[in-house]
């Protein structure tokens, strides 16, 4: 006699081997530029075309972030979070897509959406204080800059569902720091991401700071690709300052995910050289010697010298990256501060089909006391 203990179970559940990701973090490309000891044999590097455009775009999200980091200094930003130092995972995490697929950034991200093809002035419009976030998303596929901490995941994993049940082409891109995974809207969107077989793929900067803290008093984890584990999503780790590998490991996980595989979390290990903002003084958490080893591994340097050991990066070519970015960062100069600025009185409009009377004699207040302020 059989009872239902001795049946097979129809489980399609993968195996927690499937999942793991690799022990340490893969590369192709060493700090010094050189051919890593033990390549990832699973993955194969990128073309050298696509390489000489990864580093067109780095070159040109380096100038990017100093001219922003010089505008906030001026006065002409509220606020900028630097990414200098994590130009290979910006870059490689939005040359993985394809023009309808759609990316998810935090705050620190503006390098990517420039590098993703935004208007850089549109791109810092929220840094600058205005109301809205300077773009269309729905225009250019791309989300709002997002300042809470992991909030966008759940918006993600909405989005590539969504997409899903659409039958679209479409893979979701969402990047997110180590202190945001931990987070409960990372770890709910892991899971939402998972039990709906979503195509996006989450990719971790891990730049070892959430602000002040430290990854150690964050997490005991060997590694944060370890959490998608426990929700059933395939993960890995890279190192974040190599492009090679960061483009190799990000791509391979949108296609899976575009061919019907589910989820992938991918954490790029990385280094925020500059402080948190500009309002920061990461002197006050960490020590010179720290910032100067890992400033020895630039990521645009890195892979400049791997390109030229090939042949596959001329000096033409360099001085064309720099040429493209000292154009990019003079019209952003131009530009930034010429439109003449919010109108205060924009804060009453959408706020209710027909305004209340309370809102027409708050409006009528401000009228007054704006026009007095220019009499």
């Amino acid at each position: 006699m059989t009872t239902l203990a001795d049946e097979p179970l129809n489980d399609l559940r993968p195996l927690p081997q499937a999942l793991l990701p690799s022990p340490l973090p893969l590369r192709f490309v060493t700090e010094a530029g050189t051919d890593a000891d033990s390549p990832p044999p699973d993955f194969a590097p990128p073309p050298h075309d696509t390489l000489r455009e990864a580093y067109r775009r780095m070159v040109i999200a380096r100038r990017f972030d100093e001219q922003a980091s010089a505008l906030t200094r001026q006065g002409q930003l509220a606020v900028y979070p630097s990414s200098r130092g994590q130009e290979a995972c910006q870059v490689g995490g939005v040359l993985a897509l394809r023009r309808q697929d759609w990316l998810f950034p935090t705050y620190r991200d503006t390098a990517a959406v420039v590098a993703r093809g935004l208007d850089p002035v549109e791109v810092l419009t929220l840094l600058r204080g205005d109301r809205h976030c300077g773009y269309d998303p729905a225009a250019t596929r791309v989300a709002p800059l997002c300042t809470p901490l992991a909030t966008q995941l759940p918006h993600a994993v909405g989005m590539a569902d969504a997409l899903r049940r659409q039958g679209a082409d479409s893979v979701v891109m969402a990047f997110v720091g180590d202190g945001g995974t931990s987070e409960g809207d990372f770890h709910e969107a892991l899971n939402f991401a998972a039990v709906r077989n979503a195509p996006v793929v989450f990719l971790i900067q891990n730049n070892q700071y959430a602000i002040s803290v430290p990854l150690a008093d964050q997490t005991a984890a060997p590694a944060l690709a370890y959490k998608g584990i426990g929700y059933g999503v395939r993960s890995e780790q890279v190192d974040g300052n190599d492009v090679v590998a960061v483009l190799s490991v990000v791509t391979e996980a949108v296609e899976r995910a575009r061919a019907g595989h589910g989820p992938c979390l991918i954490e790029a290990h990385t280094y925020r050289v500059s402080g948190h903002t500009n309002a920061d003084d990461p002197r006050r958490y960490r020590d010179e010697a720290e910032v100067r080893r890992w400033a020895a591994a630039d990521p645009i340097e890195r892979l400049a010298t791997w390109l030229r050991g090939r042949g596959a990066l001329s000096e033409q070519d360099i001085d064309a990256a720099r040429t493209a970015a000292e154009a990019l960062a003079a019209d952003l100069r131009t530009r930034i501060g010429t439109d003449s600025g919010p109108d205060p009185l924009e804060l009453f409009d959408h706020v209710y089909a027909e305004p209340t009377s309370q809102l027409q004699e708050q409006r009528r207040q401000l009228e007054a006391e704006l026009k007095a302020r220019q009499e």
